[in-house]
């Protein structure tokens, strides 16, 4: 059987599953929502949205691209460097990457993880 395409007219109908509250986190309460579209052993493509508030985050054994659909904040480097998110803008996260995700309005963002060692 050949696989079918995964088809996403827009991110904002897709229903989310919340997964909780962020560990970790060093403002606010923030409150991760997520839906897989497609996953295989390397790969998972998805929509992810989380609620204000400030966390680390670190990219071990992974890396991801992502484009934020709706939100604003801050993507910020372990060395300071600071990433606007804000709707339109794309980000590649290499793997080894390592800062926090500052959120001041609910982001909402398609992503694309790709696993260094098959699941």
């Amino acid at each position: 059987m050949t696989p079918s395409a995964v088809h996403l007219t827009n991110p904002l109908d897709v229903p989310l599953a919340v997964i909780g509250p962020k560990p970790g986190a060093t403002r606010g309460e923030p409150v991760e929502s997520s839906a897989v579209l497609f996953e295989d052993s390397l790969v998972e493509v998805g929509v992810w949205e989380c609620t204000p508030g400030c966390f680390p985050s670190r990219r071990d054994g992974w890396r991801e691209a992502v484009t934020i659909v709706v939100g604003r904040g801050v993507l910020r480097d372990a060395n300071g460097t600071e990433h606007p998110l804000a709707p339109g803008v794309t980000l590649a996260l290499p793997e080894g990457w390592v800062g926090e995700w500052d959120i001041a309005e609910t982001v909402r963002k398609v992503y694309v993880v790709t696993l260094s060692e098959p699941r």
